[in-house]
């Protein structure tokens, strides 16, 4: 499974990885919001991803921390985004830029920046970051800080495989 902050890559290392490894992909955005990009309730979007890990392989990309326990007790490999607020951000300028803004249906994607998302990349390591960690407590993690780490790590994924 693969978690970061918004605009740390989650998607695009999942799917160079799904690629690399064969295994399905799910995008939890995708399934998060439905065809109207209305959010499912809490309730049904933790039974669809219990559903989901049931799978014997999968890559899921995506943060939604409150229903964090459901992926990390079913993964064999939690792959945790670490990167700054700036780095971060910059994803996020340029994701918009390539998709000029709105939503990507493709990756699930609900584009929507504003200050409270703004706010909320800027904490994200102060307080999301500690709720990632403890859940992954126990669990193997390759915990990537940056940019250069990602791509190494890719690298090193493609030479086993």
């Amino acid at each position: 499974m693969v978690v970061g902050c918004g605009g740390s890559g989650k998607t695009v290392l999942a799917r160079r990885l799904a690629a690399v490894l064969g295994l399905p992909l799910i995008h939890l955005d995708a399934v998060y919001y439905d065809s109207a990009w209305q959010p499912l309730p809490q309730d049904a979007f933790a039974a669809v991803q219990a559903e989901l890990v049931r799978g014997e392989r999968w890559i899921i990309d995506g943060n939604y921390v409150s229903t964090l326990p459901i992926r990390v007790a079913a993964a064999d490999t939690l792959i945790f985004l670490d990167l700054p607020a700036a780095t971060c951000l910059w994803g996020i300028a340029r994701r918009r830029w390539r998709h000029r803004g709105g939503q990507h249906r493709d990756a699930g994607v609900f584009d929507r920046v504003n200050w409270s998302f703004v706010r909320y990349v800027v904490r994200y390591r102060a307080t999301v970051r500690p709720r990632v960690l403890a859940a992954a407590r126990g669990r193997e993690v390759v915990h990537l800080t940056s940019r250069r780490a990602v791509d190494r790590f890719l690298l090193q994924v493609r030479r086993v495989t």
